[in-house]
């Protein structure tokens, strides 16, 4: 199925003017000119080893949800049976404390993450050393393990914004960084 997006030149790179719908897997007829068409090939970036569904949330949310559930019904009913076959009746609410453990230590995980995004917290310690300073940060999410970043970095060293791409090479999910650098 082939689509058309506008494009606008971005300097550096092309922005469409229109979302591109998922999957971000496509090949692209690059008009540049009147004469001159390249095809270019656009597949998402690399993940962690456990794939996009790995950093969604809404997925992670629902493993956690079936997991616990499946978790506590074993526990319960290994708790019914050692309580018949031995008459351990303490089985029964030791059983439903070990599940409520369970369910609260894979919860605050996932709170603690949901609340990371929520409040736009971010990794930015490993740009304040040596005299630099992060002015402006925006940080939004593209999808699915995916970040884009606008940096303002006063320093009082030279150094370009290849500097500071190389020091966040290391966050994967920052998929489109533009870094201004003032030199103080």
């Amino acid at each position: 199925m082939a689509q058309r997006f506008q494009m606008i030149d971005r300097g550096s790179y092309f922005e469409s003017v229109d979302e591109i719908p998922e999957p971000h897997a496509f090949n692209a007829h690059v008009r540049a000119g009147e004469s001159e068409t390249r095809i270019v090939r656009f597949e998402e970036h690399e993940h962690h080893e456990h794939g996009a569904s790995h950093r969604d949330n809404n997925m992670r949310a629902a493993v956690v949800h079936v997991m616990a559930d499946a978790a506590v019904s074993v526990l319960v009913i290994v708790g019914l049976l050692l309580a018949r076959a031995f008459g351990w009746l303490w089985m029964d609410p030791v059983a439903d404390l070990i599940g409520a453990f369970v369910i609260a230590s894979w919860s605050y995980g996932l709170i603690r993450n949901t609340g990371a995004i929520l409040l736009d917290m971010t990794p930015d310690k490993i740009l304040k050393a040596d005299g630099d300073h992060v002015k402006d940060l925006h940080l939004w999410r593209l999808g699915p393990g995916h970040l884009g970043a606008i940096l303002c970095v006063s320093t009082t060293k030279q150094r370009n914004s290849a500097f500071y791409h190389s020091k966040l090479a290391g966050f994967s999910s920052l998929s489109h960084v533009t870094i201004e650098v003032e030199t103080a």
